[in-house]
């Protein structure tokens, strides 16, 4: 789902923020091809996500959990799936460890795209489609 936000000077136009040991990533990056070509990637197990670049997501996205994954292992090893998580627990734990962020993540222009859905990989080839016909 793509949320429209209006991007102000500080916000990341271009970014994709993956992991590169995550296959899901590897294999939504690959099939984007060039569009991505003039985006900055950032690793987030070498490069973990600032608070300031998680605010600007959550901004984009609206929550912290839109941004959080239930499929990381350590979601059930740490207990988290029997907790009543509130949106300063997702903000902490996204902080804490980048396994918890939904990959990939990707930021064109003033709209996110979030994991691997394909409603979301449809949206997001449709918004490189318009960005490279204009």
């Amino acid at each position: 789902m793509a949320i429209l936000y209006i991007c102000n000077k500080n916000c990341m136009p271009k970014k994709v923020f993956f992991l590169k040991t995550c296959d899901t990533s590897r294999h939504i990056i690959k099939e984007m091809g060039d569009s991505l070509k003039n985006f900055t990637f950032q690793e987030i197990k070498e490069h973990p996500i600032t608070p300031n670049q998680l605010e600007e997501m959550k901004k984009l996205a609206g929550s912290y959990e839109a941004l959080f994954s239930r499929r990381a292992k350590k979601y059930k090893e740490m207990g988290l799936k029997d907790m009543n998580l509130s949106e300063e627990d997702y903000k902490y734990y996204l902080l804490q460890e980048y396994t918890f962020l939904k990959r990939p993540v990707i930021i064109v222009d003033n709209e996110i795209f979030i994991g691997s859905s394909k409603k979301n990989v449809a949206a997001l080839k449709d918004k490189l489609q318009t960005l490279s016909n204009n």
